[in-house]
């Protein structure tokens, strides 16, 4: 008997392609929390590449013969991230200009997904996690926009190592929740 998908981004057995991802995200995080000082504008950079990455990785899965059932999700999240990551690669000033505004709309992304994932698996026994995930990356998605308007690095520094960590964490569950069950 064939065992129902249940699951708002599907099973593949590249999950733990996206675990990695989720695993640098995080390491880069916590290295920006302990080492601000190497400054904003490679930050930003080290961020775009980054960035690139995870894109490729998300273009990769929803590109693969065995396609998850979210498989749009992960294009249009591909091709945002390699768009925005190619914006901060690109110049140094406009990385440190548009850095704000780039995780705002990265965030508002996930935050809207994590939201349609929860009502979308509403009858899942921990449905509730991805409704606090969206609400939360939401939430630091709206700080993104306001320490952008007021120009604060020492707030944006903040919320990026901040936001990185709790991204990465994230995106480690989601690979979990996407590994096949033997």
């Amino acid at each position: 008997m064939k065992k129902e998908c249940i699951n708002f981004w599907g099973y593949t057995r590249w999950w733990w392609v996206i675990l990695i991802v989720g695993i640098m995200m995080t390491i880069a995080g916590f290295a920006y929390w302990v080492y601000p000082i190497i400054g904003y504008e490679v930050v930003s950079m080290l961020f775009g590449w980054m960035m690139i990455i995870a894109g490729v990785v998300y273009l990769t899965a929803s590109f693969s013969i065995n396609r998850p059932k979210g498989w749009g999700w992960w294009l249009v999240g591909g091709i945002l991230n390699i768009f925005l990551g190619f914006m901060l690669v690109r110049s140094v000033l406009l990385s440190a200009m548009v850095l704000p505004f780039v995780f705002a709309i990265l965030f508002f992304y996930w935050g809207m997904n994590a939201l349609i994932g929860a009502i979308m698996t509403w009858k899942r026994r921990y449905w509730w996690i991805n409704l606090i995930n969206g609400i939360l990356l939401l939430i630091i998605s709206y700080f993104f926009v306001e320490s952008g308007f007021f120009q604060d690095v020492m707030m944006i520094s903040l919320l990026t190592s901040v936001a990185f960590i709790y991204w990465g964490f994230s995106i480690m569950i989601i690979a979990n929740d996407m590994r096949p069950e033997k």
